[in-house]
């Protein structure tokens, strides 16, 4: 059995997954350990290439998954794939240097620490790998926020590359959201307080190939993580995002709205109908990039084809709000009530066949 499994949760990575298994075995020496990429179904035939390097050294492993995506919940289904003791998580970019490992491990081994946490921003560390200062000083600003929320005082709690007991990461597993990329903040947020952390400075280097999977949509990490904290445990997290976005949507019909009729003399009903179409644009646009992040259609066919099916759910989630608060407020229903109720299930309606039939899964 492992001592260690290094978990590489990849997305276009071909060229890369070669050389760093190179590196790992350069660092890692006599440890005993596993690397278990988690490949969510890369067009450029990432888990093939893992499985041709895996015929000949058995310490690679492939987890190829079809219709699901996301670091975080690729994190899970690794750690719960493993019998190793510890776990790492590191990027299979080769910006995270596996010369790191075998101190990190001797950390937790020893019960120093529970989680060894590799920091861009440590004293010694370099953020060098980042790109460009704007991208420097917005992770430095993410991690000043994920401290706020996580309550953890850390250089790095954003980061994407650390190691823990596989038995502490299962345990907090039915507690994460599983949703967006940063599994850690997401750990550090289950965890209350109760996990010690010792950071180890990082020389972040430049990606080499293959394109990143981090992007503006990062920013709503926080929010995501909010969510999970305050509301998580009564409303879904996604859908708390859905319905979120909604509420934007109202603000962008209104404003459509009253340009279209009140500033440039429209009609309203042509009014309305542009305003309606501009609102459901807005949120299959926002839900897009921020509610189903980890699902997010690309392309212009597949946007297409989204677009169109976010529309249809919408109208039939409009007919069915319109319904019902007609229905209740005909039976002396008090006239908001009677609307709130109709909302309500015009939000839960939308939901759930946008998730089933747009993005692919409830």
């Amino acid at each position: 059995m492992p001592t260690l499994a290094i978990i590489l949760p990849t997305l276009n990575e071909a060229e890369n997954i070669a050389p760093l298994v190179a590196r790992l075995d350069a660092a890692l020496g006599a440890v005993d350990w596993e690397a278990i990429v988690v490949d969510d179904d890369s067009a450029d035939g990432t888990a093939d290439s893992a499985r041709a390097l895996a015929v000949s050294d058995p310490r690679l492993r492939v987890i190829q998954r079809i219709g699901r995506r996301g670091l975080a919940s690729a994190v899970v289904e690794g750690a719960c794939a493993t019998a190793a003791e510890f776990v790492a998580v590191m990027d299979a970019d080769l910006q995270h240097d596996p010369a790191l490992l075998p101190a990190m491990l001797g950390a937790v081994e020893s019960g120093e620490a529970d989680i060894a946490l590799a920091s861009r921003f440590a004293t010694g560390a370099s953020a060098g790998g980042l790109d460009g200062a704007r991208r420097e000083t917005a992770s430095r600003l993410a991690n000043r926020l994920a401290r706020r929320l996580t309550g953890a005082n850390l250089t790095d709690p954003m980061s994407g590359y650390f190691l823990m007991q596989t038995a502490t990461l299962r345990d907090l597993a039915p507690r994460l959201s599983g949703i967006g990329f940063k599994i850690l903040l997401d750990i550090l947020g289950a965890a209350n307080g109760r996990l010690v952390v010792r950071e180890f400075p990082l020389q972040f280097a430049p990606r080499q190939s293959g394109q990143s999977k981090l992007d503006t949509a990062i920013a709503f990490e926080f929010l995501v993580g909010l969510y999970d904290r305050l509301l998580g445990r009564i409303v879904p997290t996604r859908f708390a995002l859905f319905a979120t976005v909604g509420a934007l949507g109202v603000g962008v019909h209104m404003a459509v709205l009253a340009l279209l009729y009140q500033t440039l003399g429209s009609g309203f009903l042509p009014a309305q109908a542009a305003a309606t179409f501009a609102a459901m644009s807005f949120n299959f646009w926002l839900n897009n990039q921020l509610t189903y992040a980890d699902q997010r259609l690309r392309g212009a066919g597949r946007m297409l084809r989204g677009w169109l099916g976010f529309c249809a759910t919408c109208a039939v989630g409009a007919l069915a709000n319109v319904a019902l608060a007609g229905w209740l407020e005909g039976r002396g229903v008090y006239w908001a009530l009677a609307a709130g109720a109709g909302i309500v299930i015009g939000a839960v309606w939308n939901y759930a066949l946008s998730s089933r039939f747009v993005w692919g899964r409830y």
